[in-house]
Parts: structure tokens; C-alpha cells; sequence
């Protein structure tokens, strides 16, 4: 199980969650009620799930393809540690994940 770590976009609020490996971190977040809309279903073809990643566990992850790169073109708020959440797939490897809500959402697809 991975212990993952939301925290709120102005800091205030976190919550944990554990979530079995393969799971992904979009449908986690929504499962617990976290602000991530996933408009595409985590067809990544938008960019409304987008999380901050903490820098530690960044480092952690597989790179991000060039798709999921050319939709957080399309984010707002992106930070040099921004992933799409329906990208993320938890291992049996990550112990722990903390992500970050980022401070607003921008959907360039118009979808």
C-alpha cells in the first residue's frame, strides 16, 4: 500500500489515504473528494487533473511522456514538479506520495 498525501492548494488542509499498487492517483483523489475533475476521464486529453508533486517523491516517478508534457502546456499553475494525476500509478515501490493542489485549473481544451 502507498500512503498518499493531499494537500490543499492555500496549505491549510491534508488528508491521507492508503491505495493499493496499480491504483491510479486520479481515481484515488476522487474516491476521498479531492478537487481533481479529470474532464477526460484520464484520457489525457485535458489537464484538469493536475497535481503539484513534492520534489522528493518527483524524483520518484516515471518521467512524463511528451503527451502528458504538451497538456500541462495547457495547465495553469504549473510548476517544474507538475504531473497529471491519471498519469500516476502507484507501485509497490512508493512507499509514500505527497501531492499538492494547485492553486486554480485551466481547461485549454475547451472540453
Amino acid at each position: 500500500m502507498t500512503l498518499v498525501r493531499f494537500i490543499s492548494a492555500d496549505g491549510d488542509d491534508e488528508m491521507e489515504v492508503r491505495a493499493p499498487p496499480g491504483a491510479r492517483l486520479l481515481d484515488v483523489a476522487q474516491e476521498v473528494g479531492q478537487p481533481l475533475e479529470g474532464t477526460c476521464e484520464g484520457q489525457m486529453a485535458c489537464s484538469t487533473c493536475h497535481v503539484i508533486v513534492d520534489a522528493a517523491d518527483f524524483a520518484r516517478l516515471p518521467r512524463a511522456s511528451e503527451e502528458e508534457e504538451d497538456m500541462l502546456d495547457l495547465a495553469s499553475h504549473v510548476t517544474r514538479h507538475s504531473r497529471l494525476a491519471c498519469q500516476i500509478f502507484l507501485t509497490e515501490a512508493l512507499e509514500s506520495l505527497t501531492v499538492r493542489m494547485p492553486a486554480g485549473v485551466r481547461n485549454m481544451q475547451g472540453r
